[in-house]
Order: C-alpha cells, then sequence, then structure tokens
C-alpha cells in the first residue's frame, strides 16, 4: 500500500471540516478519500456540491461502504453514542479506525470497543488533537521529569465555548441525553478532560462535581460545570466550564512543590523554585518568606498540528512508517473522568470515587434518556466550524 483510501461516516460539521479543509485541500499526505457516508440525504448532497469529486462514492449505510472494499481506514464522526458501534465495526473487517472524540459516552461500551481493538490486527486511534499542541506536550514531558516535584494542585479554567441558542438547535441530536449523553462535558471539553490526566499522568482518585443544566440555553443537558479533583498523593484540582460565558477564558495552572507551570494565551510560562517549597519550608528561619524563585517562558517546539496532525501521524502509522501517537484504547481515561463528573452532578455533589460505578452510571443516564426531550432540528444544517470560537474545533 502506497497511499491511504479514507471514507468518513458522519458529513456533520466535523466530516465535513476534515473531508472539505483537509483532504480536499492536500493537507493528509499520502491518504486521500474514496468514500462519505451520511443517513441525511441532504449532507450528501451538500458534500457532493462543495467537494465536486466525482471519484468519492458516497453511502446511506455505513456497512455498505465499509463492506464495499473503498476504504483502507475510516474517521467516525457521528453523534456519541454510535461511535464504540462502528469502530467495532471497522475493527472487525480489519479496516483501520480513528474515533472521534469522546471514545463514548459510558465506560462500558467504550471497554467493550477496547476488547474488539486488542483482537484486531487493525489500527485504532483517538482524535485527541489538542494531544499534539507544543505546550500541553511541554506541560507533560516537564512534569514527567520531575521539574514542579510533588503535585500540589490542577487548576483549569476553561470557558471560552460560548455557544448560541442556534447552534443547539441546528441539530435533533444537540444536547440531549439520548441523542449526546450530556452537554458541554461530552462535546466541548474531552480534549480538556483528556490532558488533565494526560498532562499529569494520572486520573484523579475522585471527584465532587456541580452541574448545571439548561442555565444558560434552552437545553436539557449541562452547560456549566465546576468540578473538585482530588489526587491518590493529596493534589487537589478545580476544572471549571461552561458554555454560557464570554469573554472566556483558558487558563491552565499546574502547580508543584518546586514551583508551578502556567498555560494561558498560547505561553507556557514556569516559575521555577530554588527549592522544594516543602524542604524549604522545614528550615527556614523568616515566617513569611517563600523559597526564591525564576520566571523561565518556556520554550518549546513550536509544532501545533492538531486534526491534520493526527490524521497523518495515523496514516503514515498505517503505511508502518511512523508509530501510532494516540492510541484509540486510551480513550477510555477520558469517558472515565467525565463519566464521575456527571454521576456526581446528578447526585447533588456526592464525592465520586474512580473507577466510577459504571452500572449505577449507566442507570443515573438511562433514566434522563427516559425522560429525554424529542427536540426537533435541521439535521440537514452543516456549520462552518473553521471560524468556532474555542479551545478546539468541535462538531
Amino acid at each position: 500500500m502506497e497511499k491511504v483510501r479514507y471514507g468518513i461516516i458522519g458529513l456533520g460539521n466535523q466530516g465535513t471540516m476534515y473531508s472539505v479543509h483537509l483532504f480536499a485541500k492536500d493537507k493528509i499526505k499520502d491518504g486521500y478519500i474514496t468514500a462519505l457516508c451520511d443517513i441525511n440525504p441532504a449532507k450528501i448532497e451538500y458534500s457532493k456540491k462543495t467537494l465536486k469529486d466525482e471519484s468519492i462514492t458516497y453511502f446511506t449505510d455505513y456497512i455498505e461502504m465499509l463492506d464495499s472494499g473503498l476504504v483502507d481506514a475510516v474517521l467516525v464522526e457521528t453523534p456519541h453514542y454510535f461511535h464504540p458501534e462502528m469502530v467495532m465495526e471497522c475493527l472487525k473487517r480489519g479496516i483501520h479506525a480513528v474515533c472521534e472524540k469522546p471514545a463514548g459516552v459510558y465506560t462500558k461500551q467504550v471497554r467493550e470497543m477496547n476488547e474488539a481493538a486488542a483482537k484486531s490486527n487493525a489500527l485504532f486511534g483517538m482524535m485527541f488533537n489538542q494531544r499534539t499542541n507544543c505546550l500541553y506536550r511541554k506541560m507533560k514531558e516537564m512534569i514527567a521529569s520531575g521539574a514542579i516535584g510533588e503535585l500540589q494542585r490542577v487548576t483549569w479554567i476553561i470557558t471560552d465555548w460560548f455557544r448560541t441558542q442556534s447552534y443547539y438547535d441546528s441539530g435533533s441530536w444537540r444536547a440531549t441525553w439520548s441523542g449526546e449523553g450530556g452537554g458541554v462535558l461530552f462535546n466541548q471539553c474531552p480534549h480538556q478532560i483528556d490532558l488533565v490526566q494526560w498532562i499529569v499522568g494520572e486520573l484523579p482518585a475522585s471527584v465532587n462535581a456541580f452541574c448545571q443544566y439548561g442555565k444558560w440555553h434552552n437545553i436539557e443537558v449541562e452547560d456549566e460545570v465546576t468540578a473538585f479533583f482530588r489526587f491518590k498523593n493529596g493534589a487537589t484540582g478545580v476544572f471549571i466550564t461552561t458554555t454560557g460565558e464570554a469573554p472566556g477564558s483558558n487558563r491552565l495552572e499546574i502547580s508543584g512543590t518546586k514551583g508551578k507551570l502556567l498555560c494561558e494565551n498560547n505561553e507556557l510560562v514556569w516559575y521555577k523554585n530554588e527549592e522544594d517549597s516543602q524542604a524549604y519550608s522545614k528550615v527556614a528561619k523568616d515566617g513569611f518568606r517563600p523559597p526564591n524563585k525564576e520566571i523561565i517562558k518556556v520554550e518549546t517546539d513550536g509544532e501545533n498540528p492538531q486534526h491534520a496532525g493526527i490524521i497523518n501521524n495515523f496514516t503514515q502509522a498505517i503505511l508502518g512508517k511512523e508509530n501510532l501517537f494516540v492510541l484509540g484504547t486510551d480513550g477510555i481515561a477520558g469517558v472515565e473522568l467525565t463519566n464521575a463528573i456527571s454521576l456526581s452532578g446528578w447526585l447533588g455533589g456526592k464525592e465520586v470515587t474512580l473507577p466510577v460505578d459504571e452500572d449505577l452510571y449507566l442507570a443515573e443516564l438511562t433514566k434522563r434518556c427516559e425522560t429525554s426531550a424529542k427536540k426537533e432540528g435541521s439535521d440537514a444544517t452543516v456549520m462552518d466550524t473553521t471560524a468556532s470560537t474555542g479551545s478546539s474545533f468541535n462538531k
């Protein structure tokens, strides 16, 4: 194989972004689209008119696309509940698959997907494009090397996700328990939920969360969340997010006994203590003066290839030229943390330990799905996500 033939399942905002702004503009080396699939004929017509590529075959049934022999690899870009099912159908046919975030809505279905991946010879990747950001990669590297000492606190204020009511009205599945499984946690924040544990190197041990449902929009799911984390060494964390705030912020601060890292405004700053603060505290004679520090603007490699980076790496991994940067099986960690936050919110802020009680979570989710509103929306609408505000493109 010299080039990888790609199919895309789901021609909504994200699937269209990949086909129109990446593949059609030759941003994917050694990969090209041969097939596109959506159950909505209007989206197929939109894609045909936009791409004007007669070499692409269109399908309304993704199984037919997988069985057509036209694709080597597939991008799964459908509503969240369908991600594991569609990935598994790819993998059992030996078709390589990249799953859009999140990996699924609940850990039970993601665990089943990961088990299927272990039995398949096909590659399985996750679209965690934010992991390609040089700032986050550098933070992970520095923390793993001991640059900030023992972890003390993680604080992420990620509120630059402003969404209008028209955004939520653009699809019948959006912002419903039965269609999406949640709100800001499941649509906008899977990247940050993944990065919290990826950068630090571990999941929190427990979570208390306070979620507000339809606070800023006419929706049934959460559009504002404040979560409190506890890590196994006693370190704590706060995660704050919303789609109702403008202007928003994106400020990640990770503190340790040897200093802290602050990531904000596309810049990484290291506040480096001259001495470990706890060792210093035990011998210092001054009751108020902290250890001396140096403020360093951290240099990175400057690379931030995002979605194109993930797809290009996946393509080269299929061709045997690179190692896979993001394993698909990594997706379960973020779903685990998201489920814990959601469950705590449903239980009025009660502490939830990780790993989450899968049966309890699914029972609580099922209750909400059973009473989920049947929302009308223009499922034929495709929004241009390249103009979106916030910390990454989102479906």
